[in-house]
């Protein structure tokens, strides 16, 4: 009883003056109990830690390869001198043998993984028109005429709660009385967001056009025909064979998986380049009913777009920002609570809208503890997974496990900013300090909830304030419907300095 109790929360509800009964005229209130993050870092599933250590040694053979070899190698060569080459080999042979050696290592080369560079990313930031305030925004959705009093009171509250702030993007289209969203309203917005990232990704990269192999775009609710890959390819005029993708319905956590199809793409096709766009249309997220559970979506998404630049080339090293380390995707879809908590649906009106199921933060959580459990293994230093271990195994049935501390595997982190209270349960959970809270709140705070691409703005602030230094690892996290929990981890290959075009920095006028 207990351990459930730690899992929920109460909300003291005013439900205003009664109009009749016994307390006619008196103030009503309520207690709302809802089930919070679960206290997931005092259990542990052996199943994802065992998976953590089969990622980690499936890629770890190659590294325990070359010692090897180098030693063969080393250990042959070692016992042999000039005299014993020059009076029997002539140059020919000696050409022989320098090319069997350089065939071997081209062979061991080309046969282990190549690493995956990030060049560089670009995130857009809308024109200020488009700026709106949490007062703003309920005034205009009240002149709308879309929502009852208790729908625009709902949304009031809810703002007020968000943790955004008055300088977010919105399309005003949305608010727009007496008229439906279209889908010409949903490509102007998507073909906004999208071309503004890449004309600033292309403009810092000065990378050719036709230089780009793959194309990865990811939009949860918007997918028209053509694909919003297709309308990428036809702005800029990307090359014929290109290998195009367009990722529909993965939610949130579809820009951790665009970049994961890149990384398998260009592993295909190496020494190139893959172009990733993370975006999401909020005019087709936008729900004109009174259903709570859908409101929320009105509330917390926001308009934004990232641009990622991806390269295979080992030259690219030099170049390029950061190095793709690790990737970890978990999956719960195979629970039904999991599986509806997040679901595009009509309500009793036909209007169609983002359900928010009321369990979402405790679905998040369960998949956040088998996500970070896999990845453990991957991250951690040895010494803590030894002290984790050794817990584990001796530890007497009535003291907790020994939780790692996941902080002296990163420098920074930039978890999906989703909302003010998810944030305070994963810093809490997680138990992170403010420092590392830092870009997740300041995004939600700036941009709102904008959906796969918010983890790059969040990036994108440390980037503008110089916290970026050579070597430093970032933990980027991101959930989803279906429901979906991915990790991906990047390596600072050099410190990184204020960029010339960021979303935080003002130009001047």
């Amino acid at each position: 009883m207990e351990k459930e109790q730690d899992t929920l929360s109460t909300e003291i509800v005013n439900r205003g003056i009664q109009d009749s009964g016994p307390y006619a005229g008196s103030l009503s209130f309520s207690v709302r109990v809802r089930r919070g993050l679960p206290d997931f870092l005092n259990t542990v599933n052996l199943k994802y830690v065992k998976l953590g250590y089969a990622y980690l040694l499936s890629h770890s053979i190659y590294f325990f390869t070359a010692p090897f070899v180098i030693f063969i190698f080393s250990f042959v060569l070692g016992k042999l001198t000039w005299k014993d080459f020059y009076p029997k080999c002539d140059h020919l042979d000696a050409v022989f043998l320098c090319g069997m050696l350089g065939l071997i290592l081209y062979l061991y080369l080309d046969s282990t993984p190549r690493s995956t560079y990030l060049v560089d990313f670009a995130c857009f930031r809308p024109p200020d028109e488009l700026k709106i305030s949490r007062e703003e925004f309920i005034e205009l959705a009240r002149k709308s005429g879309k929502f009852g009093d208790a729908a625009i009171e709902f949304q009031q509250q809810a703002l007020k709660n968000s943790g955004i702030g008055d300088e977010s993007y919105m399309p005003r289209v949305v608010f727009r009385p007496g008229q439906g969203i279209t889908l010409k309203d949903g490509r102007e917005e998507a073909a906004t967001v999208m071309f503004g990232a890449v004309d600033d990704l292309l403009a810092a990269t000065k990378i050719k056009t036709k230089d780009i192999k793959v194309l990865v775009v990811n939009c949860g609710i918007l997918n028209p025909t053509p694909s919003l890959s297709a309308m990428v390819i036809n702005h800029y005029k990307l090359r014929h064979n290109i290998s195009s993708f367009n990722l529909g319905g993965m939610g949130c956590a579809a820009g951790v998986i665009a970049i994961d199809l890149a990384k398998d793409l260009l592993n295909a096709y190496p020494g190139s380049y893959a172009l990733v766009v993370s975006t999401e249309a909020v005019t087709y997220t936008w729900y004109t009913g009174n259903d709570p559970d859908m409101l929320l979506a009105n509330s917390f998404f926001r308009m934004g777009a990232a641009a990622m630049l991806l390269s295979s080339c080992r030259l690219d090293r030099w170049r390029s920002k950061y190095e793709l380390k690790q990737l970890v995707r978990t999956h719960k879809g195979m629970d039904n609570r999991s599986f509806k908590s997040v679901h595009l649906k009509e309500d009793r009106q036909g209007r169609q809208g983002l359900s928010v199921s009321k369990d979402v933060i405790e679905v998040a959580g369960h998949a956040l503890k088998a996500n970070i459990t896999t990845l453990g293994p991957l991250v951690l230093p040895v010494s803590e997974q030894v002290h984790f271990f050794t817990n584990l195994l001796f530890k007497k049935k009535s003291k907790k496990p020994y939780i790692p501390d996941y902080k002296l595997a990163f420098e920074h982190v930039c978890l999906l900013a989703t909302s003010k209270m998810v944030l305070n349960e994963l810093q809490k959970n997680l138990e992170l300090t403010d420092e590392y809270m830092e870009a997740s709140r300041k995004t939600l705070e700036r941009f709102g909830n904008t959906s796969s691409s918010s983890i790059w703005y969040e990036l994108a602030y440390l980037e503008a304030n110089s916290r970026i230094k050579k070597g430093d690892r970032i933990w980027q996290i991101a959930f989803g419907s279906g429901f979906k929990c991915n990790s991906v981890v990047w390596k600072a290959l050099r410190s990184v300095g204020k960029p010339e075009r960021s979303p935080w920095i003002q130009e001047s006028v």
